[in-house]
C-alpha cells in the first residue's frame, strides 16, 4: 500500500465498527441486518434520547454513517445529542483502570465515538467540537497503557476522531490541539498501540507538523524533540520484525518535516537510526517514488552541515537500495 490515506484507515474503523457491534448485538438478541433508510435516521438520534433504544440507535448509526450526507449537522442540531454521546463515553472512565473491560460496554463507547468522528469530519460541525473542548473527553482513552483488544479499540476510535480533525489543515485546529497536550498521548500511543494505531497517531503528529506552529512545538525545546525521535526510532527498529509500509511513510514524513529545522538536523546527526539506512527498511518503499524522495530530502537536510551535494545523497541512498 503505497499511498496511505485517512480513508484507508477510517474504512478499517467502518469494518471494525460493524464486525464487533455485530456481535455485541447478537448477545443482545438485537436484529443482525437492520439498515436504517434516509428518512428513518432523524428518529434513531431521537431514540438515543431514550436509555431503551440508545444502544441500538448508536449501533445502526455508527454503522451507516454514509447513509446521509447531513449526518453531521443533524446529530450536532439535534437537542442533546451531543451530551448524550459524551455522557456515553465518560461512563467508561470508571471502568478504564479495571483489568478487564465489559465488551458490551466498549461497543457503546466505540459507537459513540464513531458518531463523533462524523462529525469531525465534516466541515460545517468540526470546528463545534473544537470550540467546545471536545476532544478532551477522549483523552483518557488515549493516555492507557494496556494493549488488550478492548482497550485497543477505545483508542483507536478516539485516534480516529482526532484524525479526522487534522484531516484538512488548519491552523487553529493544531493550535487547540498543542495546547490541549494531545502530543504525549500521541507519543503513549505509537508507544504501546498496535500497528493501526501507531499509524494513525503518527499521522496526526505529521499534521501537526506540517504547520509551522507544530515544528516550532518540537524545535524549541530539546525535551520535546528528543522524545518525539525517540519513539519514531523504536518503531523504525521494529519495523524490521513487522513491517508496515503505511507506517513507515508516515513515520519518514514527520522526519522531513523536523529536518526543515536546522536544530532538528543538528540534533538528528546524533538520534537518527541506523536502520532507517537499512535495505530491510528501505526495500519497503522502493516502489514508492514519494517517500523515496522524502529520503533524499532527508538525508541531504542532515547532510548539508557536513558540505555533502545533494548528487552524493542520491547516489548513497541508491547503493542503499541496490543492496
Amino acid at each position: 500500500m503505497s499511498n496511505f490515506s485517512f480513508s484507508d484507515w477510517s474504512h478499517f474503523l467502518d469494518q471494525w465498527g460493524a464486525s464487533s457491534s455485530s456481535s455485541s448485538s447478537n448477545a443482545n438478541h438485537m436484529p443482525e441486518k437492520i439498515t436504517p433508510t434516509a428518512t428513518s435516521v432523524e428518529k434513531l438520534i431521537k431514540d438515543i434520547e431514550n436509555p431503551l433504544t440508545r444502544e441500538h440507535a448508536l449501533f445502526l448509526l455508527s454503522r451507516n454513517r454514509g447513509i446521509r450526507a447531513d449526518l453531521a449537522p443533524l446529530l450536532w442540531n439535534s437537542s442533546g445529542t451531543i451530551y448524550l454521546l459524551l455522557q456515553e463515553i465518560t461512563s467508561a472512565y470508571r471502568i478504564l483502570s479495571s483489568p478487564e473491560l465489559v465488551a458490551r460496554a466498549t461497543n457503546n463507547v466505540c459507537n459513540a465515538l464513531a458518531l463523533l468522528q462524523c462529525v469531525a469530519s465534516n466541515p460545517d460541525t468540526r470546528m463545534n467540537l473544537i470550540q467546545a473542548n471536545i476532544p478532551c473527553y477522549l483523552y483518557p482513552f488515549l493516555g492507557v497503557k494496556n494493549k488488550e483488544k478492548p482497550y485497543e479499540y477505545l483508542r483507536l476510535t478516539s485516534l480516529g476522531v482526532i484524525g479526522a480533525l487534522v484531516k484538512v489543515d488548519n491552523a487553529e485546529i493544531v493550535h487547540f490541539l498543542l495546547q490541549s497536550e494531545i502530543v504525549p498521548l500521541c507519543l503513549r500511543c505509537m508507544e504501546v498501540g498496535n500497528e493501526l494505531s501507531k499509524t494513525v497517531a503518527t499521522f496526526i503528529i505529521q499534521k501537526i507538523l506540517v504547520q509551522d506552529e507544530g515544528l516550532r512545538y518540537f524545535c524549541s525545546f530539546a525535551e520535546r524533540f528528543f522524545a518525539l525521535a525517540s519513539v519514531m526510532g523504536t518503531m523504525v527498529d521494529n519495523l524490521v520484525e513487522e513491517p508496515s509500509q503505511r507506517l513507515l511513510k508516515h513515520i519518514i514524513h514527520c522526519y522531513v518535516r523536523l529536518s526543515d529545522c536546522p536544530r532538528a538536523c543538528d540534533g538528528f546527526k546524533i538520534c537518527l537510526p541506523i536502520r532507517l539506512r537499512d535495505a530491510a527498511i528501505l526495500n519497503l518503499v522502493r516502489d514508492d517514488p514519494i517517500a523515496l524522495e522524502w529520503l533524499r530530502q532527508l538525508f541531504f537536510n542532515i547532510a548539508t552541515g557536513n558540505r555533502v551535494s545533494s548528487s552524493a545523497i542520491g547516489e548513497t541512498l541508491g547503493s542503499l537500495l541496490a543492496r
